[in-house]
């Protein structure tokens, strides 16, 4: 029977191949009720799975047969083979994977300024880790000079496709780092509070890295013959611009075939542009006699949407200054999270300040309709709270977050807002504020959708901004970095393997979908993002609390199992 689900491909994506009449290949339903049988009483290994497999589903028989005569599997035979050694792998590794995963959160790999990426400690521990597992493995190593890490499991053939991952992760706030209960987490140590892996990078991108190497050892120990050699490449750059991957492409030649494991299911096909907008306000000295602000607190990163924004006032009457603050409070809380989300605001004195402290929800910067971005709200507050403000570089950075963002994020204040029908809207994300070199810097998480060139947008956003720096006689400078969309039409047969990989597994709609993140996909020919984020899940990458849940892992390691065998012996991938 026919279980392509053709009619889940988008316009214009029509397959080059349809495969020959089907027999029946295992669906959710069959792959569960195994899974929980075999949960209560454990195959010790994959033939004995196997050969349970082939019991609780008598047409599998023939498959088994095939696979233990070590014949050429084809067809629905190679899927139901690696579809049941992706079960295997999941059911018999998942302990291992994720105590892999807690090695990898345990290694700080976060961006220091100070010192290449390549000459971190942390990017150097990490890919010594990945090369003691992948000797543990029995597969290939090779340390590009530590900016990319390639792993391989080699294939019969000449070809091979690719498959992407990076190891570093976004900077912390580690006071954010706190359960609803009160727990206290260390970002850089995984707790597993019941279904939950909670650490940073556990979904962005160690959990896949971690998922995929378990299944590259299952492939090579299950002897399933691969028609292409498997690539992986575990960039260390890609969270602050990919550099590692460009070095690396500039010495080696990068696969035909690319398969990205950093953005969502079940297939992602194009990419907003992400872009940085910084605007710098020189700084300006305040009268000690006069109520000034003097420190002020987002995002530890551009892309991501803060969980609290935080300031501090100084000089004058700040008794008056903090009964009038507590007076505005409650109104102001009311009328905004009616328009956009439940925030929170608290006011504490000090011998000499006052701090306030805006506590939204966090998210991806380049999902910012999953969180409520406290910076605009308390940008916002201390403009309408009616306390007097001395005009420094922090009093004009908060009328230009209240002027030109206000508690959107959609360009709707600038008046250049957009959409594309496939991609989505243009989004505008104030998450960073910092005092540095003089200057007090304010940047905005970007994302573009097609409909307009990266120097399109720059130039219509410099003006607004310019012009409104004039009007309002506030000083500052642009700095404006735009990246350009991605839209692939990936037709063929890779594709309709992936998305019938996921259908299958999940039971969920499977059609090709676009995103707006921006992964190193865009500097690969032919990629495509395949998971880890699910449909229908705030999708937790750069948040506070960083999350990944088992159930999500469980998944991840049975289709990559199952990818990395099937795309592995496509006659051809178009």
């Amino acid at each position: 029977m026919q279980r392509f689900s053709l009619a889940v491909l988008c316009a214009g994506m029509a397959l080059a191949w349809i495969p020959a009449a089907q027999a029946e290949t295992l669906q959710k339903p069959a792959l569960d009720r195994f899974a929980a049988a075999q949960q209560a009483q454990p195959a010790p290994d994959f033939n004995a799975f196997l050969a349970a497999a082939a019991q609780a589903n008598p047409w599998l028989q023939a498959d088994v047969a095939a696979y233990r005569a070590k014949a050429v599997l084809t067809g629905d035979a190679l899927t139901n083979i690696s579809r049941l050694l992706g079960l295997y792998n999941r059911l018999h590794n998942q302990t291992a994977v994720i105590a892999s995963i807690a090695q990898m959160v345990a290694i700080p790999t976060v961006r220091d300024d100070k010192i290449p990426p390549h000459q971190n400690p942390s990017t150097i521990a990490f890919g010594t880790l990945l090369e003691a597992m992948a000797k543990d493995f029995g597969l290939q190593y090779r340390n590009v000079d530590n900016r990319i890490f390639e792993i391989k499991l080699a294939g019969r053939g000449q070809e091979e496709f690719g498959i992407l991952t990076h190891a570093d992760v976004v900077p912390v706030v580690a006071d954010e780092w706190v359960l609803d209960d009160g727990t206290k987490l260390d970002p850089f140590k995984l707790t597993r509070v019941g279904g939950y892996l909670y650490g940073r990078g556990t979904i962005d991108d160690k959990g896949s890295i971690a998922a995929v190497l378990y299944a590259m050892k299952s492939v090579k120990d299950s002897g399933l013959p691969l028609d292409r050699t498997i690539r992986l490449m575990v960039e260390t750059t890609e969270e602050t611009g990919g550099d590692a991957m460009k070095y690396y492409r500039a010495q080696n030649p990068l696969p035909n075939y690319n398969i990205v494991l950093d953005s969502k299911y079940p297939a992602v096909v194009a990419e907003k542009g992400s872009g940085a907008l910084k605007v710098f306000f020189p700084a300006v000295p305040a009268d000690a006699s006069s109520t000034a602000i003097v420190a002020m607190a987002g995002a530890a990163a551009a892309n991501a949407v803060p969980q609290n924004a935080t300031a501090q006032l100084r000089g004058g009457n700040l008794v008056a200054v903090a009964a009038q603050l507590e007076a505005a409070k409650a109104a102001f809380v009311q009328k905004y999270s009616a328009q956009g989300g439940a925030f929170s605001i608290a006011i504490s004195s000090g011998a000499d300040s006052v701090d306030i402290k805006v506590v939204g929800v966090s998210a991806h910067g380049s999902r910012p309709e999953e969180g409520v971005n406290p910076l605009p709200r308390l940008a916002l507050f201390l403009q309408e709270s009616g306390v007097p403000l001395a005009r420094n570089h922090y009093a004009r950075a908060v009328q230009y977050l209240g002027d030109l963002y206000g508690t959107g994020y959609l360009g709707e204040k600038m008046g250049l807002g957009y959409r594309d029908d496939f991609m989505g809207p243009l989004t505008f994300s104030p998450n960073l504020i910092r005092e540095k070199d003089g200057k007090l810097e304010v940047t905005a998480n970007v994302r573009m959708p097609r409909g307009r060139t990266p120097a399109e947008l720059t130039a219509a956003v410099t003006a607004k901004v310019n012009a409104w720096s004039s009007a309002q006689q506030a000083p500052l400078e642009v700095s404006y970095d735009q990246g350009d969309w991605m839209a692939r039409d990936p037709k063929g047969a890779w594709l309709a393997t992936l998305l019938n990989i996921f259908g299958d597994t999940t039971g969920l709609e499977a059609k090709p979908v676009p995103t707006a993140g921006s992964t190193t996909a865009k500097l690969m020919p032919n990629a495509i993002n395949f998971g880890p984020a699910m449909p229908g899940k705030k999708y937790t990458a750069h948040n506070a609390k960083e999350f990944k849940e088992v159930v999500d892992l469980d998944a991840d390691m049975q289709m990559f199992t199952e990818m990395l065998v099937r795309i592995g012996n496509l006659p051809q991938m178009q």
